[in-house]
C-alpha cells in the first residue's frame, strides 16, 4: 500500500524532477471539507498555524460564518493568516444537467461567484450529483447549460469546473466530462478531476490518455478504500496513502497532460 507521505510528496517530485511536460509546479492545498467540524474561521486559522498556505473554502462553512460576520471579515481571515484561495466549493448543484430548476440554480451561482471573487478564488466548481433519468438528447441540452454557466463565470473573471461524480446518472466518468467540455468549447469552462470519483467510478485508467492540455481546470487528491466497488459511496474516500488507488500513476499522467495547478487534498470521510 502506498504510504501517505509518499502520496503527498508525489506531485512535488513530479513537478521538480524534469519528467513532466508541465510548465509550472503542482502544490498541495487543503479542501475545507477536510476540517469541516472546525468551521470556517477555526479551520483556516488552524491550517495557517500548521504551515498550510493554499486553501479551498467551502460555501456551507462560509454561509455559517456569515450569519454573524461580513464578507470583508471572511476575507480578512484569509489575508491575516497568509492564506491563498486556489478554488471555491460553491455548493450550488444542478448546473450541468437539464433540470426544471436550472434558472434558479444559475442565479444562485451568480451570487456564489460574487462571494468567491471577493475571497480571491480564480476557480469555482460544482459537482454533477444528480440521480434523475436522462436520454441522449439531454446531453445536447446540457451543453447549453454549460455555456450559460461558463459565461457567468467569465463575467466574474473566473473559470468554472464540472466535477464528474461516480454515481451520477448524467456525468459519472471522465470521458463523459471531456465530451461535454469539448462540445461546449467555452474558455471559462473545464473539468474538475477528483481522484476518488475517477478511481472508484466507471472510468478506466486508459481514459486519462484522452485528456488534452487545459481541459482539467482543477484537481482533488484523495484515496479509495479497499472495498468492492459496489460498496463504495460518498463516505468511502480516505486521505491519500490510506487507500488503494494508484495515485502516483494518476498524478504522473495528469502532469504529462499539462496539469500544473494546485492539487487539493480532499480526504474527508
Amino acid at each position: 500500500m502506498l504510504t501517505r507521505r509518499a502520496a503527498l510528496l508525489t506531485p512535488l517530485a513530479l513537478a521538480s524532477g524534469g519528467a513532466t511536460a508541465a510548465t509550472g509546479k503542482m502544490n498541495l492545498s487543503l479542501h475545507q471539507y477536510t476540517s469541516a467540524g472546525a468551521g470556517y474561521q477555526r479551520s483556516l486559522e488552524g491550517w495557517a498555524k500548521a504551515g498550510i498556505r493554499f486553501v479551498e473554502p467551502a460555501a456551507n462553512l462560509l454561509d455559517e460564518y456569515l450569519k454573524t460576520e461580513s464578507m470583508a471579515s471572511a476575507k480578512r481571515v484569509l489575508t491575516d493568516n497568509g492564506l491563498i484561495v486556489v478554488s471555491g466549493a460553491i455548493g450550488t448543484t444542478g448546473l450541468w444537467e437539464p433540470n426544471p430548476k436550472f434558472a434558479e440554480n444559475l442565479e444562485a451561482f451568480k451570487k456564489r461567484c460574487a462571494q468567491f471573487v471577493e475571497l480571491g478564488a480564480p476557480v469555482v466548481y460544482s459537482p454533477c450529483a444528480t440521480s434523475a433519468k436522462f436520454t441522449v438528447d439531454d446531453y445536447a441540452r446540457g451543453v447549453d447549460n454549460i455555456r450559460q454557466v461558463a459565461e457567468v463565470a467569465r463575467q466574474f473573471g473566473l473559470k468554472v469546473g464540472a466535477e464528474f461524480v461516480r454515481n451520477s446518472t448524467y456525468m459519472a466518468s471522465l470521458p463523459t466530462a471531456l465530451r461535454l467540455c469539448r462540445a461546449a468549447a467555452h474558455p471559462s469552462f473545464g473539468v474538475l478531476f477528483d481522484c476518488y470519483h475517477f478511481w472508484s467510478g466507471p472510468s478506466k485508467f486508459e481514459d486519462l490518455d484522452q485528456i488534452r492540455p487545459g481541459e482539467i481546470v482543477h484537481a482533488h487528491l484523495n484515496d479509495t478504500q479497499d472495498l468492492p466497488r459496489e460498496l463504495l459511496d460518498q463516505q468511502s474516500r480516505v486521505i491519500a496513502g490510506d487507500g488503494v488507488a494508484p495515485l502516483p500513476r494518476i498524478l504522473r499522467k495528469l502532469v504529462d497532460k499539462g496539469y500544473a495547478r494546485k492539487l487539493v487534498d480532499k480526504g474527508y470521510a
